[in-house]
């Protein structure tokens, strides 16, 4: 799996400035959630596809990013 899918992570649950709008984005707007980690990890320098957030989401063992997933579900 590709490593830049992990550091994305990392930066995103680290920065409240990038994990607050996503987390209200998927509640309303799954797939665009999805396409706005994309966006991100490009302008970070950490490019990274569809099927690798997704990957990566599915085989967390966090339980806040979980209830996330049941809650945006629909689109990821």
């Amino acid at each position: 799996m590709n490593n830049n899918v992990h550091q994305l992570y990392q930066k995103i649950q680290a920065n409240p400035e990038y994990r607050q709008p996503l987390f209200r984005k998927a509640l309303q707007d799954p797939q665009g959630a999805l396409r706005a980690i994309i966006d991100l990890g490009n302008e970070l320098g950490l490019p990274v596809s569809v099927e690798e957030v997704k990957e990566y989401l599915s085989n967390l063992d966090d339980t806040e990013t979980k209830q996330w997933l049941i809650k945006a579900r629909g689109g990821l």
